[in-house]
């Protein structure tokens, strides 16, 4: 069974940044996808960034330039640098994990079989 842990998130001004992390355990780790949602309070849950197995990455238009994902080499833990924070990038922020989905399918959270717990990000002056 596949866990996944998050750490980091909390308050920070407008223009910060906060680095979230997500380390997996427990599965069978092949040609997979580590990814990010965020949610808000009566909305669905929207794509942030994912990255491959293979360190291939894609991000919502929304974090372009400012998110960055990264992969440890050697491990299945992924951390998500976001820099020039803004008051809509608020949510609850879930990694997801899945390997067996298809790159057509990583902004879609319906297609993942594993998720964090979630974690609070709160960007306001």
């Amino acid at each position: 069974q596949v866990q996944l842990v998050e750490s980091g998130g909390g308050l920070v001004q407008p223009g910060g940044s906060l680095r979230l992390s997500c380390a997996a355990s427990g599965g069978n780790f092949g040609r997979y996808y580590m990814a990010w949602f965020r949610q808000v309070p009566g909305q669905e849950r929207e794509f942030v960034a994912a990255i491959s197995w293979s360190r291939s990455t894609a991000y919502a238009e929304s974090v372009k330039g400012r998110f960055t994902l990264t992969k440890e080499n050697g491990k299945n833990t992924v951390h998500l640098q976001m820099n020039s924070l803004k008051p809509e990038d608020t949510g609850v922020y879930y990694c997801a994990f899945d390997p067996r989905i298809i790159l057509s399918s990583i902004r879609d959270s319906s297609q993942y079989d594993y998720w964090g717990q979630g974690t609070q990000v709160t960007v306001s002056s």
